[in-house]
């Protein structure tokens, strides 16, 4: 009888450490997929914010689209695609400025 106890906890040893080495390998593959989710996420949050938003200010939302069917579209795809290059410019710039640490500083005189 001691001998086939032995045994069993050799055995439910050896699959705990079999488990470990599953749950390690699986967080080590779970981690691009975490990345994915977390920005699935954003987009979801962000899209029921707009929508929030669309909801509290319909006017603007409508004025918008009033401008938007008024002007010509090509003048239109033209002004969004420049003011997507700026934003775009705009963010790589901040990201640059951020990475020296020269925003958010203040100088060493003042309280």
């Amino acid at each position: 009888m001691l001998k086939k106890e032995v045994e069993l906890a050799l055995k439910r040893g050896r699959l705990q450490e079999r488990i470990a080495a599953q749950r390690a390998t699986l967080a080590a593959q779970v981690v691009p997929i975490a990345g994915a989710l977390a920005t699935a996420d954003r987009a979801v949050a962000l899209g029921r914010s707009g929508v929030a938003y669309i909801r509290t200010h319909p006017l603007q939302v409508g004025a918008a689209f009033a401008l938007l069917a008024i002007l010509r579209p090509k003048r239109v795809w033209r002004w969004s695609r420049r003011a997507f290059i700026a934003w775009g410019t705009w963010q790589k710039l901040r990201a640059r400025i951020e990475a020296t640490g020269a925003l958010g500083r203040r100088p060493s005189g003042s309280a």
